[in-house]
């Protein structure tokens, strides 16, 4: 295959990671850690899951019945990747419906699928064996293991933008909501500390530190005012994080993908693309935008964020309201626990100016649902506005309130008992 130039790698990431089109589509990945709620503390095996998909009648596999893809987390979390769906309404009726199947078939086996940013119960244990997890392993250390196999996410999959004049402006809107993103859906307060004992770590959002703690070439968010630009930059100067060789792969080989390109035997196409997916900021462009800093939800709470962003994003007048509510925060997207970040991941929404900001972008996003042909995601919006964000609250503070047992969902009694 041929070795790729400098330019390459530009024309790449205009021409395919910035692909700009008419907004519309929206896309949501959910992640769930898997319980027995008879043995809490007990990991559940990616194997044991694919076998009680498969006895249900779905494909272990994916695609499900409504077309989402079932993929198998490292530390045993399943995750649910909608198909792109054309609007909220369409994606909420299909992720729905896939996630009450494999619910189903999970029940018949014992399981059950719980809703936490980090596993609140089990340490970390590693269940994955590709050379893909064992270079992540090498190449990020402790904090990877507790990265790859306690944590879980809500992430959100909007259009790029219609041209890149508006793909600029949704790129830096992205970015700036994240702050009100993390405080407002704060669910992981619990890590383990002394030996595996889970206890308060003084954020809302543990995720986000675990994040923090990695290689920040490849978790913080790229700088600069033209986010192609920006995304080649910062995808030339992180780290190869894998390397295939004649024997096999080799984690961490020593150099950026921009030294890597000054080789007589540089990357090839190919390997650019892998190296793009090992690359991990707030908001990554695949050819549409992958917010990635929401803290994993119990049902039905995690269609909000995704309500919510799509709302703010792809609705012009909430899209202007957000940018006037999120002014006063002084973003400057320095670090994922620097300035605003820390009080987010730290305070949530009982921040002052954070609560004001997420109370303002929840006003403006539920008449733009409306618009947006969306009005079906209203109850549940408004449920979690009443329950959290007007009373400057975030599922957090349900579970340090309740002395380390999540109480997050209208029915969630399982939920109650797996942690007790």
């Amino acid at each position: 295959m041929t070795s790729l130039t400098i330019d390459d790698v530009y024309e790449h990431v205009a021409g395919v990671c910035f692909k700009t089109g008419p907004p519309g589509t929206v896309g949501a990945e959910t992640e769930w850690l898997v319980v027995d709620p008879h043995r809490p503390r007990t990991h559940v095996s990616p194997a044991r899951l694919r076998a009680l998909l498969d006895a249900g009648g779905l494909r272990p596999e994916g695609p499900l019945p409504a077309g989402s893809l079932v993929t198998y987390e490292p530390g045993g979390q399943l995750e649910l990747s909608s198909a792109p769906q054309d609007g909220l309404a369409a994606l909420r009726e299909a992720l729905a419906d896939d996630l009450a199947a494999v619910r189903k078939a999970l029940a018949a086996g014992g399981l059950m699928l719980a809703g936490h940013g980090v596993d609140p119960a089990r340490a970390p244990l590693m269940q994955a064996s590709g050379e893909r997890y064992r270079c992540m392993r090498a190449f990020f250390g402790v904090e990877g293991l507790a990265m790859m196999c306690t944590t879980a996410s809500v992430q959100v999959c909007l259009d790029i933008g219609a041209d890149p004049a508006d793909a600029a402006a949704r790129w830096q809107l992205a970015h700036d909501l994240g702050p009100v993103l993390v405080a407002a859906f704060a669910n992981s307060p619990l890590a383990a500390r002394d030996g595996g004992a889970y206890r308060p770590t003084g954020l809302k959002s543990t995720r986000q530190a675990i994040w923090a703690a990695l290689d920040p070439g490849r978790t913080s968010a790229p700088t600069g005012l033209d986010p192609a630009l920006a995304w080649a930059d910062y995808a030339l100067d992180a780290r190869v994080m894998m390397l295939r060789e004649a024997e096999g792969w080799r984690a961490d080989p020593g150099f950026t993908f921009r030294e890597w390109l000054a080789d007589d035997e540089g990357p090839t196409q190919a390997d650019l693309d892998y190296h793009l997916s090992t690359l991990f900021p707030p908001v990554r462009p695949r050819g549409w935008l992958e917010l990635r800093m929401i803290d994993a939800l119990p049902d039905p709470y995690w269609q909000v964020p995704v309500a919510l962003t799509t709302a703010l994003l792809d609705d012009p007048a909430a899209a202007d309201q957000a940018r006037e509510a999120l002014e006063p925060l002084e973003i400057t997207h320095a670090g994922p626990l620097d300035g605003i970040g820390l009080r987010a991941a730290r305070d949530g929404l009982a921040d002052r100016e954070l609560g004001g900001a997420a109370r303002r972008c929840f006003a403006a996003a539920r008449p733009a649902l409306i618009r947006l042909g969306a009005s079906e995601l209203l109850p549940v919006f408004d449920e979690y506005y009443a329950r959290y964000v007007e009373r400057g609250r975030c599922p957090a503070d349900d579970v340090l309130e309740d002395g380390g047992v999540p109480r997050c969902t209208r029915d969630n009694e399982e939920e109650l008992a797996w942690r007790h």
